[in-house]
C-alpha cells in the first residue's frame, strides 16, 4: 500500500513531531509544580533523558506517548499500514530502549514512574503519582521521636 500524501507533505508532518515539552508532558509538570513539587527537565547525565525529575525524591517520570512508545490495549497504539515492516521495527526498537533505560534507573537507585499520553487526561493521574513518590520514600519522612 502507498501512502496518499506526498513525500515532501510526510517530511513536513513528521518534522512536527515533537520529542521535548509535548502537551502531555506540559499537563504533568503544571499539575506537578501546582502540588508544590519543584523539578528538573531532560536531564542528560541519566539513562534515557527522563522527562521530570525530581531529585529530592529520587524520582524520574516518563510521559511516554501511546502511539510512539506502545501502551498495550490503547486506542492510540496503531500501526500504520504504510511502510509496515520499518515501523513495527521502529516501535520495538522504542520498547527495548525504555526497558533497558527503566532497568538502568533502578540499578541507579532511582523510582522510575511512567505516565502514559492517554492517562494525562485523568484527574486521578497527578494524585497517583503523589502517591507513588511518597511511598518509595517513606524512609526519608519518618520522625524519630526521643
Amino acid at each position: 500500500m502507498t501512502d496518499h500524501i506526498s513525500k515532501q507533505q510526510r517530511s513536513w508532518n513528521m518534522s512536527r513531531i515533537r520529542s521535548k515539552n509535548t502537551k502531555p508532558e506540559l499537563v504533568i509538570r503544571s499539575m506537578l509544580h501546582v502540588m508544590g513539587f519543584r523539578f528538573r527537565l531532560h536531564r542528560k547525565n541519566l539513562p534515557g533523558n527522563p522527562d521530570i525529575v525530581l531529585p529530592k525524591y529520587k524520582t524520574v517520570i516518563f510521559v511516554h506517548g501511546c502511539f510512539w512508545h506502545r501502551h498495550k490495549n490503547c486506542k492510540r497504539c496503531t500501526i500504520p499500514k504504510t511502510n509496515f515492516e520499518y515501523w513495527n521495527s521502529k516501535f520495538q526498537k522504542n520498547v527495548i530502549k525504555d526497558q533497558k533505560n527503566r532497568a538502568e534507573l533502578i540499578k541507579l537507585g532511582w523510582n522510575v514512574i511512567t505516565i502514559w499520553e492517554c492517562q494525562t487526561n485523568n484527574a486521578d493521574t497527578i494524585q497517583k503519582i503523589s502517591n507513588q513518590i511518597f511511598k518509595k520514600n517513606v524512609m526519608k519522612f519518618t520522625i524519630y521521636s526521643i
